[in-house]
This record gives structure tokens, C-alpha cells and sequence, in this order.
């Protein structure tokens, strides 16, 4: 996938257009790495050249190039921005994309079988956690921590998992 969601429009900040986007990324200040951001419409996907960024609160206020006035603006409330793969910045080692991960097949190093395959990835807080969904039985949630999870292989399509006891209840 050559584009990755990395927020919504939320609302409209101003007269002159600009927006208030809540960021899906780890740091809002990604956004200063990118020069354009792509918006999902109905009729396709349109791009938006970023003027400005400026943070409030736990969003960001972006000034796009074509949008000029609050009356443009509120057509792109609740739109998905995406991001280039190519424009963010490299993760750090042991970092995946959530993209990346789902849909990976999911293997217990104990019985070196499969028991499922990534369906979701969310953060608690303290720590992210997996969701597996199995065959004929109740999706398992993984802590996303060294004790549990022993490898991520993108490259292989899997991921290596200590079930931890307690977890499969």
C-alpha cells in the first residue's frame, strides 16, 4: 500500500480555511515532513498542499493551499487524510506500520503452529495490543510486549507469538 491513513478532518478552525485534523500517527509533528496530504472522497482520492501546521491541544491545524475560506473547509469535514508512504520519515527498528501488520499470520513458537491471523492493533496506554482472530473460536488479544510477542517477520507474512498463560481462557 503506497498510501497510509494518518488522520481526519475533524472540524473547521478560522474564516480563511484552514482545518482541525485529529493525527493517527505516534507524533503529530510528522506532519512538518509532509508536503501534501491526500483526502478520501467519494469521487477519489484529491490532493492538498500544506501551507502551515500548527498544534492545539491533542490536534493539529493545517492551512491546505486549496481551501481559501470556511465555506470550503466544511466539505472536508470527517475526510481520512493519507499520507504517501515514501514522504514519512523511516520507523525505527522493532516500529511497524499498523498496516503492515494486519492480516499477518500468527504462529504460538510453543507448538510452531498457527492459530490465527492479525485482525486489528490498538493501543491501551501502556503498550499496544493484538487482536487474532481464529478459526471456530473467540479472537485472542495479545499484549503487544517482548514476553508475548517473540518476532514480526513482514517480509514472511508472520509473526511469532508466546501464549501467554492466562491469555487463552
Amino acid at each position: 500500500m503506497n498510501r497510509l491513513e494518518v488522520g481526519k478532518i475533524i472540524n473547521t478552525h478560522g474564516l480563511r480555511g484552514e482545518v482541525k485534523a485529529v493525527t493517527w500517527t505516534d507524533y503529530p509533528e510528522v506532519f512538518e515532513e509532509i508536503e501534501y496530504v491526500w483526502v478520501k472522497k467519494k469521487t477519489g482520492d484529491e490532493r492538498l498542499d500544506i501551507k502551515n501546521i500548527k498544534y492545539q491541544k491533542n490536534n493539529i491545524i493545517l492551512q491546505l493551499e486549496q481551501i481559501t475560506s470556511i465555506e470550503e473547509a466544511e466539505k472536508y469535514k470527517n475526510l481520512i487524510l493519507l499520507a504517501d508512504r515514501e514522504q514519512l520519515p523511516p520507523l525505527p527498528d522493532g516500529m511497524h506500520y499498523i498496516v503492515d501488520l494486519l492480516g499477518l499470520d500468527v504462529y504460538d513458537e510453543d507448538k510452531d503452529e498457527k492459530i490465527g491471523i492479525i485482525a486489528d492493533v490498538f493501543n491501551t496506554g501502556a503498550n499496544s495490543v493484538y487482536e487474532v482472530k481464529r478459526d471456530g473460536k473467540k479472537n485472542l488479544l495479545l499484549p503487544v510486549i517482548g514476553e508475548c510477542v517473540k518476532n514480526i517477520d513482514i517480509e514472511n507474512n508472520r509473526v511469532t507469538v508466546h501464549v501467554m498463560e492466562g491469555l487463552d481462557d
